[in-house]
Parts: C-alpha cells; structure tokens; sequence
C-alpha cells in the first residue's frame, strides 16, 4: 500500500482519481497548520502540494519514506529540488495544465486594451456616466498581432487572433518557421522587424539572462505609435519604466498585465494610469485548469509510484557509481557546451550530435542527455532538466543522436557536439578535461583555442590583419568593461581570426553592434554562462 498525503488544497476531482486506486490510501491534510504538517508526513510515499507549502530540507527531514512530491502547477518554487534529489525523491509538476487558462488570459487582456472595458464598466457603475463617445475602441480585426514566443500558450495565442481576422507575425529563433507557417503566421528573422510591424504585441516567452528587460526603452521608440502591448507570461519582460513612460507619452495606447518584475506587487506607478490593466498573476486560475491540474498531478503521481513512468519529474537521482568520475566531470562539461550552442546560433537547432572519445564513450548516452538539457534551457519556456528533456526535445522537432568520435585527437578524453541548424548550416565546438575542475572548449569551427566556458563571453570572428583586436579593447575600455581573459584561434590559409573575450560584466546590444563596425569585423556574439 501507498500513502499520499495532500498538503494543499487540490479539486476533488483529483482527488477521486487517488481514491480509486486500491492499493493508494490517501490522507488530506490540507487544513493542517503549515508548522504541524511535516509531523504527519513520517509514513507518506507521496505527498502533493501547491505553492503554500515549503519543502524545504527540515520539512523533508521528517518524510522518513517519501519517494514522490507532486506539485499542482507549474512553479516548483517552493520545493528544495536539490535536498529531494539526494535523498531519491522523484518532483513531479503540471507544466501544461494551465495552458489554455493562460492563452485566454492574454486574449482577456487583449480585448481590454482594445475597448477600455472596465473603464467604462467602472464609470457606468460606480459614477452613474453614460458617456458612449468617450470610449471609442478599434477593432482586432485587420490588425497585426506579433507574438514574441511561439511555444505552447504564444501558438495558442496565434490561432485565436487569426480567428478574429487578424494578422500574425512571431519571433521565436528557437523553433522551426514551419510551426508559424503552416497554422496561417509569418516567422520574421528579428525582433526589430516585429517591433516595427505590429499593433499589437504579445510575449511569451521564458525568463533567461538573454529576455530580461527585453522590451526596453529602445525597442519601443521603434514601436508604431499607438502600440498595445501585452504581458501575462514572466514579469520582468518588459522594462516596467520604460512602460511606464511610454504609456505616458503615449508612444503605448494601452497595456494588459498580469505578471510584475516584483511580486506581490500593491503598489506601482503603473497602477497611476487609465490606460494600463492590471491582475495579480491569474493566468493560470480558472476551475477547469485547476480540475486538469488537479488529475494529472494525481495520475502522475500514481505513475511514478507503481514506477511507470515520470513523464513531469523536473528532478532525477543520479546514480552515480555507474558514471566515473572522469565522466561527472564531462557531464558539466557538456551542459555548458550545450548553453553555449543554443546562446551562439539564436536558431532553431534541427539536431544535436554528441560524440565521446576515450574513457567517457560509456556515458554516451549521459552526455547526449546533459548536452540537450543545456541546449533547452535558453529556449523553452518551462523548468528543463534530465528528465523531460528527451520529451521537450522531441516535442519541438530536435533529433538527438550519440556517436563515437572516431578521428585522431591529442586528448584521452574528448567531447565534440554539432549543431545543425538553418538549412545546412553547422556548428562544432570540442571540449576536454585536463584535470579536476579545469573543463575547457579547445575548438570551434576549426579554430583551436583554450578557454573556460563561464561568465560573459565575446565570441569574435574577423579578418586576421593587424589593429582589429586593439580596436575591440578600445571601445571595451570606452565602455569601462574590463576583459577578464583573452582567448585567440587563427585560421591562416582562409586569414580568419577568432576570439574568445571573457569581460567582467555583460555588454549590451549597441557595445556589440560598436565592434562589428569594426573594418575587418565578420561576426559577433554574446554568451552567459
């Protein structure tokens, strides 16, 4: 027999699905004290839980035979993954049960901005003013929507405002143009050419280093003037001053807004005007996302405990006598080549080929998951890790495949990973171990080099001819950033340079457009890790 204790109020729905099960015995203890919960636990394999309740490692101290937690939404803020995974406790979430609550959400807001409705509700109500005129709308239709984010809830998003007669453009780099193309959208190549063109723009995308403050005062300047724009994604997508004096201005006709940088947030100076619509994070809360939530936490967590499966873990238990250390070392090693591919290209990466060379050719597969796992995580908007990985991958077209490195090489132990991405194009970079903790990239695109892959990275490519790399130091040091390492990789038969510049802090858009000015520049990029 099982027990799952329910910690948090959940629908009975879900509820009915646990009771079902003959061989689950289920304890509700969602009116418990949060401070007398944890002595309850002592005997639970499962519990289930919604963001009210901490699992933190005292919490967990108490769980004696815990082997599922099962959270009821997306979030898993409140749950120590790490102190769970080393104690072999499998973390479940609902990342798509709030999907469609989210999507209408947005068109909620949409609709808002276009007709000041709860302006003039508020106005009829509450100051007993008729005033038909005063509230002049436009219409959705003929307009052009841009959806910065094509994944589950931006796509959603697409099909219901074409079925009011509008127009789609999407920005999304990481997925194929076919997923916009073939349901009636235009992919465009930037987002300066999205901002420009549409009327009305909506984000949904995950929050990263690269999308924070991604909407910022120069992006609007390049809006249409009138613009609407819509956020019920991540807070801290939009510039909030920049919003601000927009909507001031009047550069922005109106804003809908359901997340903030800060949360709670009672009080802002958004909150000053007429032309902005505001709700406290409610994306995800309608009854009927929270009855699908509710079941598929509950069949989740059946499943993983009758081992069937753990299709929604956001965590996995090692098991580490089966990867050497040696290996452990490579497994980091590719997570970071991985980012550093997917940050590089800012393409939709059709295939991922991960070849092993020497000791580390048995955790092939390993490598082939913590390399995917990197990739995804500066693409998708949802928690990635090692096991919804593989079913992400898969969801958004990427082919994964592991291959023996079969050429010579001067390392014992040697990682090469290929990216096939815009029609044809590649992209190969190498990485070895020299010893503990010294992981390095040695090559990319046939330029050899050593260089650590962390913190701020220039990636250069240039003309090899002198005075180039004293001009990139100039207008570095014109900016007050420092270079903290310099890393040089020449091809001499094609007279190509290519740099690694590590600086101390992370340099804007304008700073790398400065340098690719530079006579004698070819291309340039930015990457975090």
């Amino acid at each position: 027999m099982f027990k799952v204790v329910v910690c948090d109020p959940i629908s009975e729905k879900g509820i009915e699905i646990l009771k079902k099960e003959k061989d689950i015995v289920v304890d509700i203890k969602s009116g418990v004290d949060k401070k007398e919960l944890p002595l309850h636990l002592k005997d639970a394999d499962a519990i289930i839980t919604r963001s009210s309740t901490t699992v933190d490692k005292e919490f967990l101290s108490h769980c004696e035979k815990l082997k599922v937690i099962g959270r009821a939404g997306v979030g898993v803020d409140n749950i120590d993954l790490d102190e769970a995974s080393k104690r072999g406790i499998v973390v479940l979430n609902m990342p798509t049960g709030n999907t469609l609550a989210a999507t209408e959400h947005t068109m909620t807001h949409m609709l808002n901005c276009l007709r000041f409705m709860p302006n003039a509700n508020y106005e009829l109500k509450h100051k007993h003013i008729w005033n038909r005129k005063k509230w002049m709308g436009i219409e959705l239709y003929g307009k052009t929507v841009g959806i910065i984010g094509m994944g589950r809830i931006g796509s959603r998003v697409a099909v219901r405002v074409m079925s009011f007669g509008a127009n789609v453009l999407v920005y999304d780099p990481y997925i194929p143009k076919e997923r916009a193309t073939k349901i009636g959208a235009k992919m465009v190549e930037t987002l300066d050419e999205l901002i420009r063109s549409s009327d009305i723009i909506t984000i949904h995308t995950p929050k990263t280093e690269e999308t924070y403050n991604m909407i910022d005062r120069e992006e609007i300047e390049k809006m249409k003037d009138g613009v609407i724009l819509i956020n019920c994604a991540r807070g801290g997508l939009y510039n909030e001053k920049a919003l601000y004096d927009g909507l001031k201005s009047g550069k922005i006709r109106a804003l809908g807004i359901d997340v903030f940088d800060k949360e709670p947030q009672t009080h802002h100076p958004l909150f000053e005007l007429d032309n902005v619509f505001v709700t406290p994070h409610l994306g995800a809360n309608t009854y009927e996302s929270q009855v699908r939530v509710a079941e598929g936490i509950a069949k989740s967590v059946i499943d993983a405990l009758k081992g069937r499966g753990y299709e929604n873990a956001v965590n996995i238990k090692m098991e580490e006598e089966e990867i050497s250390e040696v290996g452990k070392q490579f497994l980091g090693l590719a997570e970071r080549m991985g980012s550093f591919l997917s940050q590089y290209v800012k393409s939709f990466i059709k295939k991922i080929t991960v070849y092993p060379h020497g000791e580390i050719e048995s955790c092939m597969n390993s490598l082939g998951l913590f390399t995917i796992v990197g990739v995804l995580k500066n693409m998708v908007d949802e928690h990635v890790n090692y096991v919804n990985a593989p079913y992400i991958a898969n969801e958004r077209g990427i082919e994964i495949e592991q291959k023996i490195y079969d050429k010579r090489t001067e390392f014992k132990n040697y990682l090469l990973i290929k990216a096939e991405y815009d029609d044809g194009k590649t992209l190969e970079i190498g990485g070895t171990v020299f010893e503990p903790n010294k992981a390095r990239i040695v090559y990319m695109d046939g330029f050899d080099m050593e260089i650590e892959l962390t913190g701020n990275i220039i990636v250069f490519k240039n003309h090899d001819k002198p005075g180039v790399i004293g001009k990139v130091g100039l207008i570095l040091g014109k900016h007050n950033i420092n270079i903290a390492d310099f890393r040089l990789g020449r091809k001499k038969d094609l007279g190509e340079a290519l740099s690694f510049i590590k600086v101390d802090q992370e340099v804007n858009d304008s700073i790398l457009k400065e340098i690719l000015n530079i006579d004698g520049a070819i291309s340039i990029a930015k990457v975090k890790l």
